[in-house]
């Protein structure tokens, strides 16, 4: 079993950006010395509530106190940007990182992201099936020319490649069925998205292994899944100290519409107390660990990306349950 450490990124308007930066990277080192595998790093553009960084020259910033841990963006909005820079600057993290970066890529599904970079929400699946074939194609050295819905390039070769041969793993985030079809028969993983109840994600399981057994696929080695996580003394405990900013979190979820795509059962609208059940891991060490068991079980997940902190949580408190997980929940599967 893995554990990786999902950064909060975003922070209300008026607080100190350098702060922040600060506290991410005493975050990460506090992480590495504690047995984290992996630290992940999300991605949007005009966040309104939120002040946000962006993941590329943050995660760059961060492999220098990494250690051995892998990098990864968790996840990148792939959609709206060319192959060409896709692969120019995955190759240089991977260099950076020295073949330990993790290309999770996503949809994407706010208007304002699509309309500020000029590019239409209308098919974005085929963009995405054509951006990420074109992508791969640069990455393996190959003169590439394409000519596609979506996509136009001619003779174009990428004399930077990445570390990782053929290319850096993709890991490909779904919440909407026809995504977790698209990761199957694309990525190398699904990157199992935190806010949809297992109920949804064990139907989605077998659409994922069926997919994969129809295209001559295996079941993945390592198989992530993304989780709020809040670790206290009592479950109450727990869930009062991440209630204000994790409820704050979600409420900006629903007005950004990030349910928009999933199914119709999935309302993220919801008191903080309700959405936790049977998809938030909250509680003691113990309960922690019961949780993260009964995830492996049901889904054959292995790889947990674990969020603890979200905008207006207290860096002191983050750091807490970063030590705490390394100290009880780590060792517990290892």
């Amino acid at each position: 079993m893995k554990f990786g450490l999902e950064l909060n990124t975003q922070y209300p308007p008026d607080d100190s950006a350098i702060a922040h930066m600060d506290e991410n990277l005493d975050q990460v080192r506090v992480a590495r010395d504690n047995g984290f595998d992996s630290v992940w790093a999300g991605h949007h553009y005009l966040s309104a509530p939120f002040q946000m960084f962006q993941p590329i020259p943050l995660l760059a910033r961060l492999s220098v106190e990494s250690g051995r841990m892998r990098i990864g963006t968790n996840i990148f909005l792939l959609t709206i940007h060319n192959p060409v820079y896709i692969a120019e600057q995955i190759a240089t993290l991977d260099i950076i990182t020295r073949g330990r970066f993790v290309f999770g890529a996503g949809l994407g599904y706010r208007p304002e992201e699509f309309e500020s970079f000029g590019v239409p929400m209308k098919g974005r699946g085929a963009r995405f099936a054509e951006i990420l074939d074109v992508t791969k194609r640069l990455w393996q050295g190959d003169e590439v020319t394409f000519h596609g819905q979506h996509v136009r390039i001619d003779k174009a070769r990428l004399m930077l490649r990445p570390v990782q041969k053929p290319h850096p793993p993709v890991w490909i985030a779904a919440s909407g069925d026809a995504a977790v079809v698209r990761a199957a028969q694309m990525g190398d993983a699904w990157l199992i998205n935190p806010h949809a109840g297992l109920d949804t994600l064990e139907r989605q399981m077998q659409l994922y292994r069926d997919t994969l057994t129809a295209a001559g696929r295996p079941f993945p080695s390592e198989l992530p899944i993304f989780k709020e996580l809040s670790i206290g003394e009592t479950r109450e405990k727990a869930l009062a100290v991440a209630r204000p900013s994790l409820g704050q979190k979600y409420l900006s979820y629903a007005q950004w519409g990030l349910d928009k795509p999933m199914p119709s059962n999935e309302n993220l609208n919801r008191a903080i107390d309700d959405l936790a059940r049977d998809r938030f891991i909250i509680g003691t060490p113990d309960d922690c660990c019961a949780e993260i068991e009964r995830y492996h079980r049901l889904l054959g997940v292995n790889h947990f990306i674990l969020r603890l902190q979200w905008p207006g949580f207290p860096h002191a408190d983050t750091l807490r349950a970063i030590e705490m997980v390394g100290k009880y929940v780590i060792p517990a599967f290892r």
